[in-house]
């Protein structure tokens, strides 16, 4: 083998290994910002869920605002005019 083709050869190998070292780097950092996305997601349906449990409380509430006043309008209010 001659001096050139075991440059040649050596050449090709070291900028394998660099070019695998590399994307090796790539992939570690695509996966850190992959966990730091799910991170994330997971804090937006903690905050989600906490809006679906405090709008439930708000339905409730209402709810209840909706019958004491229907109790207050047929307690309170005048009847329908048997006249008519």
């Amino acid at each position: 083998m001659s001096g050139d083709t075991k440059a040649i050869i050596g050449t090709i190998v070291g900028t394998g290994l660099v070019l695998g070292g590399l994307l090796s780097a790539q992939f570690a950092i695509v996966n850190t910002r992959i966990d730091d996305l799910r991170d994330d997601v997971a804090e937006v349906r903690a905050d989600v869920r906490g809006l679906d449990t405090r709008l439930r409380t708000v339905e409730i509430t209402l709810g209840k605002v909706g019958q004491r006043l229907a109790t207050l309008e047929r307690l309170h209010l005048p009847g329908p005019d048997p006249s008519e």
